[in-house]
């Protein structure tokens, strides 16, 4: 587990970056989400909750669009960083809560956020039926994990290896921490398991060109590259290669 500091180190490098293809990566998947979120908001939805909130990014965010928002976590120290957080928004309770074996309410909340948190699930699919049970009949899940084959993903199975690491953070120059994920999913997979949690898809996306090499030495030259060739990827044959897959599902 990481600690406080690591943690809120993390969320710093991970965000505002040295790196530009770092930086654009989390954005992006950071962006599209808030959006969802708005738009549901918008829409009139009042109670939220987000599974796993980990470094607690999208707390501050459900606080002021929902007028009642909860966020889960089992790890003590994700719970003891977002303390700091709950306590700016009276409206926002945090809990200790294991999807898999959940003490919320049936039904209680019409937008539910599990942004990278699946792939930390040996069981995905029953982490999706358990917030089935738990999401309106007329709510919306808002779902983002790693695509199990992007290049990313391919690439950091070396640059994570013990000993490799150490060389990865010199280059860097900033944290980077292993990964933790232990499920990475194809989009096919994650369709199917929404599907057989008693979901049904509304809209889908996916971003995070990352080529080696030119992502660590490239700059602002090989962003723009990775950016031109993620327009060109997205929905096609070679999606896969993207890092990030997103859905938005309601109740089948």
């Amino acid at each position: 587990m990481a600690t406080d500091t690591e943690l809120t180190l993390l969320l710093e490098t991970l965000y505002a970056s040295k790196n530009p293809t770092r930086r654009w990566l989390h954005r992006t998947r950071r962006d599209w989400i808030v959006a969802q979120l708005r738009e549901r908001a918008q829409a009139g939805a009042r109670r939220a909750l987000e599974v796993g909130f980990g470094a607690g990014v999208y707390l501050d965010t459900l606080a002021e669009l929902f007028a009642e928002a909860a966020a889960t976590d089992v790890a003590e120290g994700n719970l003891r960083h977002a303390a700091a957080i709950a306590a700016r928004h009276p409206n926002l309770t945090l809990l200790r809560d294991d999807i898999l074996a959940s003490a919320l309410p049936e039904r209680a909340f019409d937008v539910i956020l599990c942004s990278e948190v699946i792939e930390h699930f040996p069981d995905s699919a029953g982490a999706l039926a358990a917030m089935r049970r738990l999401i309106a009949p007329q709510g919306r899940l808002i779902l983002s994990t790693p695509q199990r084959y992007s290049l990313l993903e391919i690439a950091c199975r070396i640059a994570l290896a013990p000993g490799v690491i150490k060389l990865v953070r010199r280059i860097y120059g900033e944290a980077v921490f292993e990964t933790g994920h232990v499920n990475l999913l194809s989009a096919r997979a994650v369709t199917e398991q929404i599907a057989s949690a008693g979901f049904r898809v509304r809209e889908r996306f996916s971003s995070g060109m990352y080529l080696p090499v030119v992502a660590e030495f490239g700059g602002e030259r090989g962003l723009r590259l990775e950016r031109w060739l993620e327009k060109r990827t997205r929905g096609g044959r070679m999606d896969w290669m993207l890092w990030t897959q997103y859905y938005v599902a309601e109740p089948a």
